[in-house]
């Protein structure tokens, strides 16, 4: 399966939640996509459907594959601690979520553009693997000849910079990963446990 590049608003109706931000769509059209879809009403899900969906809403989130995430989760489980939230760090921690967390992308789509047509550096060398894993402590910056483009300067001028494991430098353009996030700080509304019991069976 190749990676998702259709309607975001149509995933988000299938959600019932909207997952890739704020979406005017969704906000019009609150009931399932397709032409019956508002007067359908939604089946109640049996507990592999629940477990099966809250595995593709983190997917489409992050805009990871299924092999990608799965061995995400084999890693995760190695870790010492709570697999679930283990899975989002090592998630959080990937390069083009990273470039999107700072705010140099305005999407995750297009962080992992940025990143693969090589305009990020890591620790002064260029990464183009956007599922590249970070460390806390290093460094992910934009590189020089690329600070003018449009895309980077236009997503900079409306962030915030509010996560707390990533600490901002405006001045260089680039932002340091400090630590793996607690679950509590993660804004996703995921319910990981759901996905650790469904590669658990």
């Amino acid at each position: 399966m190749a990676r998702y590049i259709g309607p975001k608003s149509r995933i988000a109706r299938k959600f019932n939640e909207p997952i890739y931000g704020p979406d005017k769509y969704f906000e019009k059209k609150k009931y399932a996509p397709g032409m019956h879809g508002a007067n359908k009403r939604r089946k109640k899900l049996s507990e592999y459907g629940m477990q099966l969906q809250e595995k593709q809403k983190a997917k489409y989130t992050y805009g990871i594959l299924e092999r990608q995430f799965r061995n995400t989760f084999e890693k995760a489980s190695r870790k010492g601690g709570v697999t679930g939230t283990w899975l989002l760090r090592l998630i959080e921690a990937r390069l083009d979520n990273t470039v999107y967390r700072l705010g140099i992308a305005p999407t995750r789509a297009a962080a992992r553009q940025l990143v693969s047509h090589r305009h990020i550096v890591v620790n002064d060398k260029v990464v183009n693997i956007p599922s590249y894993q970070l460390k806390p402590g290093d460094i992910v910056s934009v590189r020089e000849r690329s600070k003018s483009l449009e895309v980077i300067t236009n997503s900079l001028a409306g962030c915030s910079h509010q996560y707390p494991w990533l600490e901002w430098d405006e001045n260089l353009k680039s932002g340091k990963f400090m630590n793996y996030p607690e679950r509590e700080q993660i804004p996703e509304t995921i319910q990981e446990q759901l996905i650790v019991e469904l590669y658990s069976k």
